[in-house]
C-alpha cells in the first residue's frame, strides 16, 4: 500500500544514513551526513563513502576536470564511473537525479552500494561455519562450474548464514525472510548467542515482548560487538518490516563473523611457522641432521624438510 511504501522509505532513509555515517566515521578525519537526500547532492560524501569502502583515493580522479565542469557533476560522475568499473550495474541512476535529491534514486543507489560492497563482498569470504563461499553469486566467477551449479543470490546466501547461526544455538525460530521473521527479536539474539555464547541467555526470549528483545539485541550488539545501531525496535516490530534495512543491519553481524579467527587458525599458524622455519633452515644449508646439502645419504628429503 501507499502507506507502507512511505514507511519503508522513511525506514530506509534512517537506516542507510546510519550505515553511511558508520562508514564515514572510519575516515581520517571522520565525516558525517545528516540528511541522506540533501547531503549527497554535491557528490563529496558519495566519494568519501566509496573511498572508505574501496580503500582507494578518488579525489585525484576529478581535480583536473574542475575547471570545465561543476564540482557536483564531476564528483557524482566520478563516483558512478568508479562503480561501473567495479562491474556494479546501475539501473536508471542519472547524475541529475542525485543532484535534485530524488529519494527513490538515492535510496536505490545506496542500496546497490550496500548490496555489492558490503553484503556480497563479505559473503565471498570463506566462512568456517558454512559453505557459503561456494554458493554466492560473484561477477568474477560467473563462468565457473560451481556458479552454474549453485546459482544463488546474496540475499539467499545471507539467509543461509543466518539459519546456520540459529542452528548452532538450537534456536527453533524459522527464519524465512528478512521481514516478519525478525519482528520478535529472537533471530537477532540467536545470532548474538552464536557469535558470543556467554553474552546472553536465549531461554529468556519467550518471556519478553518483541520490543524488549529487539532493544536487548541492538544494545548488546552495539556495546559488546561494536556493531553500529542502524535500526530501532520500532522499525522492526511492525506488520511489514523493511527488508533492505534489516539485510543491511544483519550484514554487519556477518562482517563481525568473518573478522573472527576460526577455531583452527592457531593450528594453521603453527604449521606455517614450522614450514617457514624449515625452509629458512634449508636455505642456510643446514638441516636437522647437520648436513650442509638439501639431501644426503643419511637423511631422506622428508626428514630434511622437517
Amino acid at each position: 500500500s501507499f502507506f507502507q511504501s512511505v514507511e519503508h522509505e522513511q525506514t530506509q532513509r534512517r537506516t542507510f544514513t546510519n550505515w553511511i555515517n558508520a562508514q564515514l566515521s572510519k575516515r581520517s578525519p571522520p565525516s558525517r551526513m545528516s540528511d541522506l537526500f540533501l547531503d549527497l547532492r554535491d557528490g563529496s560524501k558519495l566519494l568519501d563513502l566509496l573511498e572508505v569502502l574501496s580503500g582507494q583515493s578518488l579525489v585525484s580522479l576529478f581535480l583536473c576536470e574542475l575547471i570545465v565542469c561543476s564540482k557536483s557533476i564531476t564528483n557524482i560522475e566520478t563516483a558512478l564511473n568508479f562503480l561501473k568499473k567495479k562491474s556494479i550495474k546501475l539501473v536508471n541512476i542519472n547524475i541529475s537525479d542525485i543532484i535534485e535529491g530524488r529519494p527513490s534514486i538515492i535510496l536505490g543507489l545506496i542500496w546497490t552500494i550496500i548490496l555489492h560492497c558490503h553484503v556480497s563482498i563479505k559473503l565471498k569470504s570463506p566462512l568456517s561455519s558454512s559453505v557459503l563461499f561456494y554458493l554466492i553469486t560473484c561477477d568474477s566467477c560467473r563462468t565457473s562450474p560451481l556458479h552454474r551449479r549453485f546459482r544463488i543470490s546474496a540475499k539467499k546466501a545471507l539467509l543461509m548464514w543466518v539459519r546456520d547461526q540459529c542452528q548452532k544455538v538450537q534456536c527453533s525460530i524459522s527464519v524465512k525472510d528478512f521481514k516478519a521473521s525478525w519482528r520478535s527479536g529472537e533471530a537477532f539474539l540467536a545470532i548474538l548467542c552464536s557469535l558470543r555464547p556467554q553474552l546472553l541467555d536465549l531461554t529468556l526470549v519467550k518471556t519478553r515482548s518483541n520490543l524488549e528483545n529487539l532493544e536487548q539485541a541492538f544494545h548488546l550488539a552495539e556495546k559488546e560487538l561494536h556493531i553500529p545501531r542502524l535500526l530501532e525496535p520500532q522499525d522492526v516490530d511492525v506488520k511489514d518490516p523493511d527488508e533492505k534495512s534489516i539485510m543491511t543491519y544483519v550484514a554487519q553481524f556477518l562482517q563481525y563473523s568473518s573478522d573472527m579467527p576460526g577455531p583452527d587458525d592457531h593450528l594453521q599458524v603453527r604449521k606455517s611457522s614450522r614450514y617457514l622455519n624449515s625452509k629458512n633452515s634449508l636455505l642456510k644449508g643446514t638441516a636437522n641432521c647437520g648436513c650442509e646439502r638439501l639431501q644426503c645419504k643419511d637423511c631422506s628429503p622428508v626428514s630434511v624438510c622437517l
